[in-house]
């Protein structure tokens, strides 16, 4: 027989989860109290995020779920208002450029409507490697993969991984043969 896993194992597993437990949402509520400081700039990145490297800026607003499953590398800049769905690891490497209003989605949702209907979610890592640039307004969607050295244009939808050094826009953000 399987041991009882608490909302809070399933939704770091990456499994069916419900949100609205209390423990998710008492941690929540923690990154909540941490973004208002952080946001008028009375808090610090390390204080909540689950890895900060050195010289890594992120200009408020910021907004996140959790904050905990956020892993920066050396050198990361996001630019004003990012949004990172952090319900599962988001992992951004060394060097990394991130444009203003980018959105950066792990939190997904079933596509079976009963499912939904219980209110259940799940996540997808996202993964974004090293010396990557993300222009203003990107939406990165749950599971995405995007390789060093990657381009994603400013206002793209990236549905499907990027491999290392490709440059993609559009949406669906498609490669660009510059």
């Amino acid at each position: 027989m399987m041991p009882h896993r608490s909302e809070k194992q399933k939704m770091l597993a990456g499994e069916l989860y419900v949100a609205s437990d209390p423990e998710l949402q008492h941690d929540m509520a923690q990154c909540a109290e941490w973004l208002a400081r952080y946001n008028t700039g009375n808090g610090s990145l390390p204080e909540r995020l689950g890895a900060v490297g050195e010289n890594t800026c992120i200009r408020p607003p910021f907004h996140c779920d959790y904050g905990y499953n956020i892993f920066l590398g050396r050198n990361v800049f996001l630019n004003f208002n990012c949004v990172v769905l952090d319900v599962v690891p988001v992992r951004i490497g060394d060097g990394t450029q991130i444009g203003p209003g980018v959105q950066i989605l792990a939190a997904d949702h079933p596509r079976d409507p009963e499912l939904r209907e219980k209110m259940l979610e799940s996540g997808r890592a996202v993964t974004i490697g090293r010396n990557v640039w993300i222009g203003g307004g990107a939406i990165i969607l749950p599971g995405i993969t995007i390789g060093d050295d990657a381009i994603i244009g400013a206002g793209s939808v990236v549905t499907h991984d990027v491999p290392s050094g490709v440059t993609v826009a559009g949406n669906p953000a498609r490669p660009l043969h510059l």
